[in-house]
């Protein structure tokens, strides 16, 4: 079994990094999410979810309370991002998703966390809700990559990404994770 996260091949070969620049320009007509809000975030926008162009982080750090498979011995490496497209109203992360709690970071700096936690013995680099950071999380991951990153990357999601995000991540995620939130008021 190869054990090689994926977007290791996609590093080698260069395609890593477009894929981020590609990402990037995501970020003029924001199409993130279905809400398709078509904000311009490189420009100061908000849309539904909050977030600009910049990626705001609550806290990383080793998470031992996520699903076993993903801990292991050394704990998921876990990257808390504020804001969300959901915005649900059970939210159990209000404080980071709703009200946006957090340090706005550059993918240089995000990259080096991942590093870190990978230093610090991770089993994974998990971000958890990730959608509306995904041209960032590309491009630090590419960084990350180039500088030594070899876990498994965890898209700890709401599972309300559009489907050009999900085919641009194809190759890059390794472990899809939405948490599956209700389908009616019946269910």
């Amino acid at each position: 079994m190869n054990l090689t996260p994926s977007y290791m091949k996609l590093s080698d070969t260069g395609e890593l990094q477009s894929r981020a620049e590609r990402m990037a320009r995501m970020l003029k007509k924001c199409a993130l999410c279905p809400r398709a809000c078509a904000v311009d975030r490189t420009s100061g926008e908000l849309g539904e979810c909050k977030a600009g162009a910049g990626i705001m982080v609550s806290n990383a750090f080793l998470h031992f309370g996520e699903e076993p498979p993903l801990v292991g011995m050394g704990g998921s490496g876990t990257i808390f991002l504020t804001h969300c497209n959901l915005r649900c109203v059970f939210c159990q992360n209000f404080h980071i998703s709703h009200i946006g709690h957090g340090e706005e970071v550059g993918a240089d700096e995000l990259a080096r966390m991942t590093l870190q936690l990978q230093a610090m013995g991770a089993q994974n680099i998990n971000f958890v809700t990730p959608t509306h950071y995904a041209p960032q999380i590309v491009e630090a991951v590419a960084i990350a990559a180039e500088r030594g990153l070899q876990l498994p990357i965890v898209w700890n999601c709401g599972g309300y990404e559009s489907l050009p995000v999900i085919r641009a991540l194809e190759g890059i995620v390794d472990i899809y994770m939405p948490d599956k939130k209700f389908f009616d008021n019946d269910s």
